[in-house]
């Protein structure tokens, strides 16, 4: 994992490159080739493109959630199968992840994302279909496109974003993936209850929003051509690079808590004797927290490229919000806030550590890979290990001690990524 000295460069962009031009005037390519081209502004097009895109990484899954009891009793699924229903996603991103690098570099981006979002269509119907069977498949197949939107989207922002916009950019789609996960696990109940189909219905009305995403990045595939056409190397995936590896498991360690806590706070609420409904509630407001934390971290950190102390500050929030459910359980308004705030602001981070610690949009897109990859695996491990240790010591002091231990390192990895440094692309 230790990287040599050599493994990352400083990042000291000059007035040149930071406008997207050389000292003679030449627009200036990105280190990828002549097609990544650092962009002088961001378009209005260009971010609702990206924020369609975003609107589409979450809503298919985040509805299945209160559609698992539908589910499991019209179909006969054991509460292990439905727990596997909810971990799949997961675990199809951690498998996925590492392969769009190097489809990228063949076909294009842009093209590459299109195709995805027609996958993510295709995955969408086939899961909506009477059948145990297309259940699986079609949820494997969409979060194979969807695990492809989440690696493309910080490279196309890293090609298309000038770097001072870059995590303005990434805390928009963040905010955006938020409200429309919110907003399909709202509605995707009552929609089961109004349309004709019920939840086989309602698990397939996001398809709207991929439609949206396809007809705003059909014209950008024009101009798109694939870095292998240009003779331009493909950027691997950076293994041996230390930073890599840190903005790799700070994703994973902040997706782990979030889906953790999303899986388990209700009953964590419940066990220390708030009511079901309050417990809903609570988990409602961690998650509004969270959208406002993400939405604001650009402001509070404007102008500044060094983010070792805001990532470690939002990580001790965490690991500072489940300790408060150790200790004081009472005091749960204040840990759910706590979680929220550093929440929000390390998933923010995390994305934008994909896109700004890479040279160029083809190495966004290899970290970005390997980042998701890792992130992911360590992610899924968490919901299933919080509830073998809540089943064998019968509470929730020891699986709550663990996530403060988590956080913690998750401080100290997000340190580490935090830094103004770019991976290493030494090994082509």
């Amino acid at each position: 994992m230790n990287a040599r000295p050599s493994s990352i460069s400083r990042r000291r962009p000059t007035a040149a490159t930071a406008t997207g031009a050389t000292p003679s005037g030449a627009p200036a390519a990105d280190a990828t080739g002549p097609a990544d081209v650092t962009a002088p502004a961001v378009s209005i097009g260009l971010v609702l493109a990206i924020c369609l895109v975003a609107a589409n990484l979450r809503t298919t899954l985040t509805g299945v959630g209160t559609l698992l009891p539908a589910i499991e009793r019209d179909s006969g699924l054991t509460s292990t199968w439905g727990g596997l229903l909810s971990t799949l996603p997961l675990l199809t991103f951690a498998a996925t992840s590492p392969l769009v690098a190097r489809v990228s570099h063949r076909y294009g981006s842009a093209r590459l994302l299109v195709a995805a979002l027609g996958v993510l269509a295709v995955g969408t119907v086939v899961r909506s279909l009477p059948s145990v069977i297309c259940l699986f498949t079609g949820t494997v197949i969409l979060s194979a496109a969807i695990a492809f939107g989440n690696v493309l989207l910080p490279a196309l922002i890293r090609r298309s974003v000038p770097a001072h916009r870059i995590q303005g950019v990434s805390a928009l789609y963040v905010t955006v993936m938020g409200v429309t996960a919110a907003v399909s696990s709202g509605i995707s109940a009552p929609l089961s209850h109004s349309l004709p189909g019920s939840w086989h219905t309602a698990l397939a009305w996001g398809i709207a929003f991929v439609i949206a995403a396809v007809l705003a990045w059909l014209p950008r595939t024009r101009h798109d051509e694939p870095q292998s056409a240009t003779g331009t190397t493909r950027s691997p995936v950076p293994w041996r690079s230390r930073l890599a590896w840190q903005v790799s498991v700070f994703m994973g360690l902040q997706s782990l808590a979030f889906y953790t806590a999303v899986a388990w706070l209700p009953s964590i609420l419940a066990h220390g004797g708030t009511s079901s409904t309050a417990a809903g509630w609570m988990l409602f407001y961690y998650q509004l927290i969270g959208l406002a934390a993400s939405g604001l971290l650009p402001f509070l950190t404007r102008g500044r490229h060094d983010q070792r102390w805001v990532a470690a500050g939002a990580s001790v929030a965490v690991a500072a919000g489940f300790g408060i459910l150790v200790a004081a359980p009472a005091l749960s308004v204040v840990a759910c806030t706590l979680l929220g705030l550093g929440g929000g602001a390390c998933l923010v981070l995390a994305l934008t550590f994909q896109s700004s610690r890479a040279g160029s949009s083809g190495e966004a897109a290899a970290l970005a890979g390997m980042a998701q990859s890792v992130g992911y695996l360590i992610a899924a491990a968490g919901p299933l290990l919080l509830g073998i240790l809540h089943d064998s010591t019968g509470g929730w002091t020891l699986p709550l001690t663990i996530l403060v231990v988590l956080g913690l390192a998750m401080a100290g990895t997000g340190y580490g990524a935090g830094r103004d440094r770019h991976v290493s692309q030494a090994h082509r």
